[in-house]
């Protein structure tokens, strides 16, 4: 009786691990999940460079893994099981204090990460004649440790800024965002179940470049501030599935004078009149709110009256924390071209060129940018 026991349970484990293996190459893949907001691994590619360098291990398991059939129903179960246990853990995300949700954050490596600030002084090297400021902005755990669970582990945000600005050359201009965004830490700056700052920490972003340009930013004043969504549950939520949180709000500043914009989207060949993207604001990812999400390559052509014009023209090479800031920046710069530099792989120099671009700003997060290789594309 217990040898016919241990049979069916070996021929349950190895049927179920052949259904598995059968689901993993009938069902369709996605190549965007929409519930953890990101892209998927795509399949890797089997070549001698990435099998000795590992990469194509490293990608075959993620590959694997962002596949994996019914991946949403484990997370979700995952979560509940968990949040059972009482865990304020999961997922790599927080459960802290005022309803707030936050991304783990560990001690960097500091070696890549000076790999990514020579790949930045090099570039702005190469270009001696291109203004080139470089905004980096905490996330939510940067500015509010003290609202992580008790012992949860978590390294300073702003230790890494302080390096980071230690390291660039003085041909690189720093705007650190913890001088701009502390003055404010008891307002809403962050959504809480979401990495990104909210329109109001995007707008002292704003002012904070402005003011660093000698322009004359616009005063809240000046805007209609509208609320467009009170349904926001953000990719922190998305990838913790912790329950009963209130969800966030998403505010569109809008001038009082405003201005005719047209956006060319060159991923997609696409000419836009608008800088919202609503049909976002009834899906998962209302974020993409914001000129309709992540770009590779993108151009903004603002008409503003001569005596409005601050700048003619900007590159901006960012991640998506740039994506609220950039609506802003269209009231004083009549051309703006944004890269993303995870996803654009032609010659950032010669597109500079090309389209006589003299300024440049990089905004990113601290999270992202001290994990983020694609910088060593600049010098490509």
């Amino acid at each position: 009786m217990k040898k016919k026991a241990e049979q069916l349970l070996v021929i349950l484990f190895v049927g179920t691990l052949f259904l598995l293996s059968m689901l993993f190459f009938l069902l369709p893949h996605q190549r965007f999940s929409e519930l953890e907001n990101r892209y998927l691994q795509r399949p890797p590619k089997l070549t001698l460079e990435n099998v000795l360098s590992s990469k194509y291990a490293e990608e075959a398991e993620n590959y694997v893994t962002d596949h994996f059939p019914f991946r949403n129903k484990w997370l979700w179960a995952k979560s509940v099981s968990e949040q059972a246990r009482l865990q304020q853990e999961n997922n790599g995300i927080y459960k802290g204090e005022a309803e707030y949700l936050f991304e783990k954050f560990l001690q960097p490596n500091y070696e890549k990460l000076q790999e990514y600030i020579e790949a930045l002084n090099v570039f702005s090297g190469n270009h001696p004649d291109v203004d080139m400021t470089l905004m980096l902005a905490p996330t939510s755990v940067g500015l509010y440790p003290e609202r992580l669970p008790w012992l949860a582990p978590s390294y300073s945000q702003e230790k890494v800024n302080n390096y980071i600005g230690d390291q660039l050359k003085k041909e690189v201009t720093y705007l650190d965002g913890f001088n701009f965004l502390r003055p404010h830490v008891s307002e809403s700056i962050y959504y809480r179940t979401d990495h990104h700052w909210t329109t109001y920490g995007a707008y002292l972003a704003y002012v904070a470049y402005a003011e660093k340009k000698g322009w004359q930013p616009l005063s809240q004043r000046e805007f209609l501030i509208r609320e467009v969504s009170n349904s926001f549950l953000g990719s922190y939520h998305t990838r913790s599935q912790f329950q009963g949180l209130s969800p966030d709000t998403i505010e569109a500043y809008l001038p009082h004078e405003q201005v005719a914009t047209e956006l060319f989207i060159a991923d997609t060949n696409e000419k836009l009149t608008n800088m919202y993207d609503e049909s976002f604001l009834q899906k998962k990812d209302q974020y993409s709110y914001f000129q309709g999400g992540v770009h590779a390559l993108m151009t903004i052509k603002s008409d503003l009256d001569a005596q409005h014009i601050e700048q003619e023209k900007l590159l901006i090479i960012k991640d998506s924390y740039a994506h609220n800031v950039i609506p802003f920046l269209t009231n004083h710069v009549s051309e703006i071209h944004v890269i993303d530099i995870r996803y654009y792989n032609g010659s950032i120099a010669e597109y500079m060129s090309e389209n006589e671009l003299k300024n440049v700003l990089y905004l990113f997060n601290t999270a992202t940018f001290v994990d983020e290789a694609s910088l060593l594309k600049l010098n490509n």
